[in-house]
């Protein structure tokens, strides 16, 4: 026995030696951290003088998986109106805080925000065409919401990275071909009075 381990042992050495002279593997791009969900919407009314109508729907989450639940606020919205929304993506662990946006952007082609409604049947939504990628897809930031009649229900709003944008109706907002890996997901519960 202590023969077979003395032969063996050059060999492990050899192994050894092989898998140390391996180059360090390259650090892996981790996705950002976020933390805090915005989703601002503004009516556009057309008529002079007619009020304008503001909701905000917040998720926050400054710990993370750490043991505090997410914080969810939520808004109502007017019952047959056009709103322009934008969702904004931070992450307020860091001081300054960052500002998502600004790399979903630089990095259009391989992100897209989808929007999904659920006991909200006359609700639309529509990307806007203010922001696409460098190959003419949607982003999705901003979008056009049309809020239908009074209801209740949920608006789930998706991030995904590295969708295929080019997938069956992807690009007019279906999440079902997209694909990729979720940054986050997001359901806020909606009134429409």
């Amino acid at each position: 026995m202590k023969q077979q381990i003395i032969k063996l042992s050059p060999v492990l050495l050899l192994i050894s030696a092989i898998f140390s002279c391996k180059k360090d593997p390259e650090p892996v791009n981790e996705s950002e951290l976020i933390t805090t969900m915005v989703y601002s919407l503004i009516t556009s009314d057309s008529t002079e003088g007619a009020p304008t109508d503001i909701a905000n729907f917040v998720f926050r989450d400054l710990d993370g998986d750490g043991p505090n639940a997410p914080v969810i606020i939520k808004d109502t919205l007017l019952a047959n109106k056009t709103y322009y929304a934008i969702v904004t993506l931070l992450n307020e662990s860091v001081s300054p805080i960052e500002n998502i946006n600004e790399e979903i952007l630089e990095e259009g082609a391989d992100h897209q925000f989808f929007y999904e409604k659920s006991g909200l049947n006359n609700i639309a939504f529509s990307y806007t065409p203010l922001e696409k990628d460098v190959n003419g897809n949607p982003i999705g930031i901003t979008t056009i919401l049309e809020s239908g009649v009074k209801g209740n229900g949920t608006i789930k709003i998706t991030l995904r990275h590295e969708p295929n944008k080019y997938g069956l109706n992807v690009a007019s907002g279906e999440i079902i071909n997209a694909g990729g890996e979720t940054d986050i997901e997001v359901s806020f519960p909606v009134t429409i009075k």
